[in-house]
């Protein structure tokens, strides 16, 4: 059999990279005479980078130092692809793993913007810009000033980064914003929320940044106060993502995408599906969201295309695999989430052994 693994990362406890590699593993020791294809899938979330390393030939990792999300100075790299693409990454910038504690309030896009200028700076031909994974909820503000918009009070002096400083916001100027590179710049996403309201981001994704009630009603007050003052439809599908980042991508210019969609045809999965005979997807957990644009789901639209079964190992299962062939999960194969998550790259191999030995 040829068998193509291509999983997301399990957030929070094992990489693309390292999952592909440990299910490939497990496969191998029950089936050793297999082929197996390893290409890690992301959706434009932590990981991002990491996809495109492991499956464009050529694709280079390019170190630059931003303002991580707490204003410290931070390590951090974009990727430069072969036909000239740069790919930049918030979950590597502006991302929630950079900080503990959480600071819903302050916390900021600076080092996302300075990332993309630095990209621009070596001359990249368009851009692919992820924007998951985000500890941030300042409307991509942060962003943006670094690529050179103005943002004022109203004694014309620049507010503080994150969304505690939008509440001084007065003005806002776009004019000087950098231009976009000759390809343009597109959006890697799976989130669809608008910027503001009940689905936005302050709503949705403040309390996972560590907001209560009344900091949320803060943050999207704030947000509000932005959206007026910028020319962008801040209903646009995606415009909540990472915070708002996206509404700010679109300010700019940006054209806001399919993450995992588009990861999946620029690492070549459709054509390394065309001779598979399986391919097996994953993700930390495949529930109710999984089904809106998550890379196991866009794995497994192309694996029916191209007529090949598909096969879902996950942290946990909590909505009806209906469209797999076959699943597993490593909380039932650990005996608990802690086990699971304890010992994932274990399970991950004896989720491929597993399947190797039950799939016909």
């Amino acid at each position: 059999m040829r068998v193509v693994i291509a999983p997301d990362s399990f957030k929070g406890t094992v990489e693309a990279t390292d999952v592909a590699a440990a299910l490939a593993r497990g496969w191998a020791r029950a089936r050793p005479g297999d082929e197996l294809v390893e290409m890690p899938m992301a959706d434009g979330g932590e990981g991002t980078l990491d996809a495109f390393l492991a499956a464009v030939p050529g694709a280079t990792r390019v170190p630059v130092e931003v303002l991580g999300p707490d204003s410290r100075l931070v390590p951090s790299n974009w990727v430069l692809l072969p036909d000239g693409t740069g790919v930049v990454e918030l979950a590597s910038t502006s991302g929630i793993t950079m900080l503990d504690p959480l600071q819903p309030l302050d916390a900021h896009t600076v080092g996302f913007g300075e990332a993309i200028a630095a990209a621009l700076d070596h001359g990249v031909e368009r851009l692919l810009l992820g924007l998951g994974g985000s500890a941030t909820t300042d409307g991509g503000a942060g962003a943006l000033a670094a690529l050179g918009a103005r943002f004022a009070d109203p004694a014309g002096e620049p507010v503080r980064p994150g969304n505690r400083g939008l509440a001084d916001l007065a003005a806002v100027d776009l004019g000087s914003l950098r231009a976009l590179p000759p390809g343009g710049a597109v959006v890697l996403g799976d989130v669809t929320n608008p910027l503001l309201g009940p689905t936005g981001a302050a709503a949705v994704f403040g309390p996972q940044k560590g907001a209560d009630a009344a900091t949320v009603e803060f943050l999207e007050a704030n947000l509000a106060r932005l959206a007026g003052l910028v020319d962008a439809d801040a209903g646009a599908p995606g415009t909540g993502a990472a915070g708002g980042t996206g509404f700010a991508m679109l300010a700019w210019g940006a054209r806001l995408g399919g993450g995992a969609e588009l990861i999946a045809r620029t690492i070549g999965l459709p054509g390394a599906l065309a001779d598979a005979d399986l391919v097996i997807t994953g993700e930390g957990r495949y529930d109710g969201q999984s089904e809106a644009g998550k890379a196991p789901t866009e794995v497994a639209c192309l694996a029916e295309q191209a007529g090949v079964p598909v096969a879902l190992v996950a942290g946990a299962i909590t909505a009806e695999p209906a469209r797999f062939a076959a699943s597993v999960s490593l909380t039932e194969l650990a005996g608990g989430a802690a086990g699971a998550m304890a010992d994932g790259v274990r399970w991950l191999e004896e989720a491929g052994a597993r399947l190797a030995r039950d799939l016909p």
